[in-house]
């Protein structure tokens, strides 16, 4: 239910307002003067104003200024009659949502309202999400002083005050939605809306309402008109998360946005204009896709025109250090948890892990030892299902399990090296492997190991 202004001194009509809109379900205030109403707005909360424009004292231009001085987002319809309505063209320059003409009827009325509260939701969401955006920029910043990481910063410095599109590729939680981020608050565009569509998380059908809208009518379960994110990006950025997943259909739809920048919602002839940014994300090599039919080849050159590659966190584990560092004292300050220590011997047990879930393991890893270390010591819990790394003790073989294959035989290797003392020999009997195989492997991974015997193959 929603709360509507009625202003206007004609009490028939006043009266006949509050009627409709009442009947439609709503509560309605209605005042015979701007005045009145004027009160009611310093004092109360509305979701929506209907005001007449011609009226003694105050009119109703001068309320709408008033009223958006009181509320800046009240959605307000001012009534007229044939010889005002350039009276009421003025008004929406100065801020009204739209107007309805004398003498008009019960559903015109009740459409111009569903419009006016759909547009004070959107409102209220576009603020809600620039303040979650504020405060997610913060908390969330792109960390990292390693050399890989430092030349995706580089690349961001350089496309960031562009309107140019950027395709981010990388592992699932290696980040990308960060570097879009950055690259979106960066921009000339940083003060208007971020926002995001989960592209793998809808059907075709759904996804192309919520990318472009529809009318009220368009399908089965479409009660009202709805703006898709392309017209709430409007202005700013529209990041296309997983892009790789949409279906081809939708697709050449996409292509049209970004090549003509324009648009119709669902069930709608009327083009839109768009003044949008768009980036795009994908954990897959859109090129194989392209070759495998999968993804319309002119649509991958259009996102493609600026790559940004992010590295997988094994691949920058200089970082490891710094990121856990962030994360714990992150968590400290959401949980007023104490600080503890983080041992030495565990940041080499992070470094030498191998990290198929990227960052976002890290994090969570991070976070839950804050949240269950009992002592004045970070202590991570071993490797659990869901692969996070056990606390790694010298000659603790089981300590390898969920580790990568060529991890497990590198320190599995290392520590039989130091059982046998560097002896090559006794170390490749003890892995059931010939010493000319131990020398292979010594070379491929550059191990540094003091040999007591020299050992002929």
């Amino acid at each position: 239910m929603a709360r509507i202004l009625v202003v206007d001194d004609d009490r028939f009509m006043r009266g006949s307002l509050a009627d409709v809109l009442e009947g439609a379900g709503h509560a309605v205030v209605a005042c015979e003067g701007a005045e009145i109403a004027l009160e009611h707005l310093r004092n109360e909360s509305f979701d929506a104003a209907i005001t007449d424009l011609k009226m003694p004292k105050v009119s109703g231009l001068e309320f709408l200024e008033r009223a958006r001085e009181i509320d800046g987002r009240l959605p307000v319809i001012v009534i007229t009659a044939h010889g005002t309505v350039e009276t009421a063209v003025k008004a929406m320059k100065h801020g009204a949502l739209d107007y309805i003409l004398k003498p008009f009827g019960e559903e015109e009325v009740n459409l111009l309202v569903e419009k006016a509260l759909h547009h004070r939701r959107l409102v209220g969401e576009n603020e809600a999400m620039h303040r979650e955006q504020r405060t997610r920029r913060q908390e969330r910043p792109l960390l990292g002083e390693s050399e890989a990481i430092l030349s995706v910063r580089e690349r961001i410095a350089a496309v960031a005050d562009t309107d140019t599109t950027v395709l981010i590729r990388g592992e699932t939680g290696t980040g990308k939605e960060l570097v879009a981020r950055e690259i979106h608050y960066t921009s000339r565009r940083a003060d208007r809306p971020f926002i995001t569509v989960n592209c793998a998380a809808l059907s075709a059908g759904l996804l192309e309402s919520e990318l472009f809208g529809h009318e009220r009518g368009a399908f089965t379960g479409a009660d009202r008109r709805r703006a898709g994110r392309f017209e709430l990006a409007e202005g700013g950025t529209l990041l296309l998360d997983e892009v790789s997943e949409i279906e081809p259909n939708l697709q050449a739809k996409l292509l049209r946005v970004l090549q003509e920048r324009e648009f119709e919602r669902v069930g709608s002839e009327k083009t839109i204009r768009s003044d949008v940014r768009v980036l795009a994300t994908t954990n897959r090599d859109l090129a194989i896709e392209v070759r495998d039919g999968n993804f319309r080849e002119d649509l991958f050159f259009r996102l493609n025109i600026v790559p940004i590659e992010i590295p997988p966190l094994r691949e920058r584990k200089d970082d490891i250090p710094l990121l856990a560092d962030e994360f714990q004292a992150r968590c400290e300050r959401k949980t007023g948890r104490p600080h503890r220590r983080l041992m030495e011997g565990t940041v080499r047990e992070l470094m030498a892990y191998h990290w198929p879930g990227n960052v976002r393991e890290l994090e969570n890893l991070v976070e839950r030892a804050v949240l269950l270390s009992p002592g004045d010591e970070l202590i991570l819990e071993g490797l659990n299902e869901g692969g996070a790394p056990r606390h790694i003790r010298e000659g603790d073989v089981e300590a390898f399990r969920g580790l990568s294959l060529e991890d497990v035989e590198r320190l599995h290797i290392e520590d039989t090296f130091k059982k046998h003392g560097g002896h090559q020999r006794h170390t490749a009997e003890s892995l059931g492997i010939g010493v000319r195989t131990l020398r292979d492997k010594i070379k491929k991974w550059g191990l540094k190991v003091e040999r007591t015997e020299k050992v002929s193959s």
